[in-house]
């Protein structure tokens, strides 16, 4: 079948959604095999603002941030991402002549994993417990349900949330999603566009761009890595050791950004 790109697209509200849908789509069309993994934090707040449940962010011990997610919020993350978002990225992709089919983790199981029975947390200086979160990380994927749409020439365009061994939604991290998705598949590439040029030295200053890292230096490296980009980072290193070819970091606001992320722009990691 051809080598598998994993592509995920962050959640910034300043990504070039239609550059990025005709990229993906050009290289459909020319034969590549393309998985593609959308985020989509910035109007999920936003729509939890107006709904009066507004996002509630934890720092757990270990210093990553993450979405407390309690059911309420579960419920406003699978409106916005399962509906708003992936039907939105769906029709691009159909308007430009491919059959692209969108699903949640939850769909055929493609993303499974163990439900955290609690979270601890530093808030205000001290460690806390909480219950009550539907919070999770990617530890299986269905591939014989990706592959089965690849070979049919449907290309699956995924979204959190993941669902747990006992059938429950859990919240996942897209970046990480995206990692297990690539290595499951032994894609060549994992490419994840922000709203950044790729990792950068001195954030915000794009000028500061690290365009290579070996991997053997990735934890070097991990501490240029701010709020989000710490998943990625951390993803990154999931997937190429569990054998994905490349991992790039790339611009998600300009023209042809996952043709410019694999000729090697951005930041990569090998």
């Amino acid at each position: 079948m051809g080598e598998i790109v994993v592509v995920k697209i962050g959640g910034g509200l300043d990504l070039d959604h239609e550059a990025i849908a005709d990229d993906i789509s050009k290289l459909w069309l020319e034969g590549k095999r393309l998985v593609v993994v959308h985020g989509g934090a910035e109007l999920t707040n936003k729509v939890a603002e107006a709904l009066g449940h507004p996002p509630e962010f934890v720092t757990s011990v270990s210093g990553y941030t993450s979405r407390r997610t309690d059911r309420r919020t579960l419920e406003i993350f699978e409106m916005v991402y399962c509906g708003q978002l992936n039907k939105g990225w769906v029709e691009r992709f159909q308007k430009r002549g491919v059959n692209a089919v969108g699903l949640s983790g939850l769909d055929g199981r493609i993303w499974e994993g163990k439900r955290k029975k609690a979270i601890r947390v530093v808030k205000d200086g001290r460690r806390m417990v909480i219950r009550d979160d539907y919070t999770g990380k990617v530890e299986k994927v269905n591939t014989g349900l990706l592959l089965s749409l690849l070979e049919s020439r449907f290309m699956p365009v995924l979204t959190p949330p993941a669902i747990s061994y006992e059938g429950e939604a859990i919240n996942v991290d897209g970046d990480r999603g995206a990692a297990m998705t690539a290595s499951s598949l032994g894609a060549s590439a994992l490419v994840i566009l922000s709203s950044v040029p790729g990792l950068l030295e001195d954030f915000p200053d794009e000028s500061t761009l690290i365009r290579h890292i070996p991997l053997d230096q990735i934890d070097r490296f991990m501490e240029f890595a701010k709020d989000r980009m710490k998943k990625k980072v951390l993803g990154a290193r999931e997937a190429l050791e569990a054998g994905v070819g490349r991992v790039v970091f790339a611009d998600g606001r300009v023209s042809g950004p996952v043709s410019r992320a694999l000729s090697g722009q951005g930041t990569v990691i090998e």
